[in-house]
């Protein structure tokens, strides 16, 4: 008889198992070491993030902040000069301005900024309801004297002009940097607001300066306190400007702080000619947008006025800076005469200080001798 033989399993059969199991572990191992890698490196990542973050908070969160506003409703530099101001309280390279929030707190309650003497056009308001940083109420007169001003002298000189604005001035110690720049560079003082209560006192010894006109901008955001705007009657921008003539009795110029909104629109330009033209004010257009009705206007009532050339700190950077003034330059030797504006940072008095050489051919000047 034919025995059957026995069916034998093939060894490796029984080793295939065993080794499944093995590559199943080794692929967990392999997938664990991965994923505890990456928290590790996420971990470590994440902390310098953080460093970064806490050693820049004091100025890139500001700044990101107005680029993206910015963006968002399409405003020019000029309109982001409140939000500017703020990254220069901010920037630890500025912080020599500061006050410790303590003595902010003692100067905003104990503040009271002295009134310019208006009773001849102010008989009929009580002065016991006076507030605290508010104008009084002003009667408008249409008989207004003249206020008289001496003008340097020009000086007669074939050399072409150059007349640098430093904006946005508020305090003593921004006067003192610009008078250790080395050459003649103009002032335009933002009008005093509870944030900066001495921006009218500091002016009294100096001769040569601007009021520095907040006008409406296309944002509010960042809106300096009484700010006029496109809406307001006659009467309402005459009292401020009359204010603003007590304020500083020493200059006849004024240029437009902000004001895309405002220096675009007719009817809003008409009525603050009308009054420049009475008060005897020359306006020098920041052009803060490329739509201003400035030059038109001022034709219409014979207003005396000038234009903007150029911003020399849209970026706070001594290459780009000194890129911005050398165009000026090449600006005033074309046309005669240019008008630089820029803004009150360390740098900006630095790279001006450091850039004396650039200006041998032309003439600095005021705006008073243009």
């Amino acid at each position: 008889m034919n025995k059957t033989p026995k069916r034998r399993t093939p060894k490796k059969f029984k080793r295939t198992p065993l080794k499944s199991y093995k590559k199943v572990f080794l692929t967990l191992i392999i997938i664990s070491f991965i994923i505890f890698l990456g928290l590790v490196i996420g971990i470590l990542y994440g902390t310098q993030i953080e460093e970064l973050k806490d050693d820049f908070e004091t100025v890139t969160t500001i700044n990101i902040e107005s680029i993206k506003s910015a963006k968002k409703e399409n405003i020019t530099f000029e309109e982001k000069t409140r939000a500017l101001e703020i990254a220069y309280a901010k920037n630890s390279d500025n912080n020599i301005y500061i006050e410790t929030k303590k003595e902010k707190q003692k100067k905003r309650d104990t503040f009271h900024f002295e009134e310019p003497n208006l009773e001849e056009i102010d008989k009929h308001e009580e002065h016991n309801n006076e507030k605290i940083g508010v104008e009084k109420p002003v009667l408008v007169d249409t008989k207004v004297e003249k206020v008289q001003i001496p003008i340097t002298k020009k000086n007669i000189s074939n050399k072409p002009k150059l007349a640098i604005i430093i904006d946005d001035m508020t305090t003593q110690r921004q006067i003192d940097n610009i008078q250790t720049i080395g050459y003649k560079v103009n002032m335009a003082f933002l009008p005093p607001t509870k944030g900066h209560t001495r921006s009218a006192k500091i002016t009294k010894n100096l001769d040569q300066f601007l009021i520095h006109l907040p006008l409406q901008a296309s944002s509010v955001r960042y809106e300096e306190e009484n700010t006029l705007h496109i809406n307001d009657p006659i009467q309402k921008i005459e009292k401020r400007i009359r204010y603003l003539r007590q304020l500083y009795p020493n200059t006849n110029y004024l240029n437009n702080h902000t004001g895309s909104t405002f220096t675009s629109n007719t009817a809003a330009m008409d009525k603050l000619f009308k009054i420049l033209k009475k008060y005897n004010y020359t306006f020098i257009d920041s052009r803060t947008t490329a739509k201003t009705v400035a030059k038109k206007t001022a034709k219409k009532y014979g207003v005396k006025m000038f234009s903007r050339n150029i911003f020399l700190d849209n970026k706070k950077d001594k290459k780009y800076i000194q890129k911005q003034l050398k165009k000026a330059i090449r600006i005033a030797k074309k046309n005669g005469m240019a008008i630089a504006i820029g803004h009150p940072y360390n740098i900006t008095f630095r790279t001006l200080k450091d850039s004396k050489y650039l200006l041998k051919d032309l003439e600095l000047v005021f705006v008073t001798e243009l």
